[in-house]
């Protein structure tokens, strides 16, 4: 089994906008599993009034797992047109 593509190294300046680019996706995708309507199981561990207070930052935390997985590519387009400040829109 080989090894994936390894991804480039990019300058400091550029991980700096990359890592905001991805913070943007995982806004995003918070924001569309809340209007997907995620919502917690009512299992033993569901429900009560601490699960609406707390349920934003379960949301939150998938929508980082899921960027951190490869996301959408929304993080790659931004981070790109954002470099060639915004020339290829």
């Amino acid at each position: 089994m080989s090894p994936g593509p390894r991804a480039p190294v990019l300058s400091p300046q550029d991980a700096k906008l990359f890592a905001r680019a991805k913070a943007f996706e995982a806004g995003f995708l918070s924001e569309m599993l809340k209007e997907a309507g995620l919502q917690a199981d009512d299992g033993a561990f569901g429900g009560g009034i601490g699960e609406a207070q707390f349920a934003s930052f379960l949301r939150v935390e998938q929508s980082k797992a899921m960027v951190d997985a490869g996301g959408i590519g929304l993080a790659e387009v931004i981070f790109e047109s954002l470099k060639n400040g915004g020339q290829d829109a």
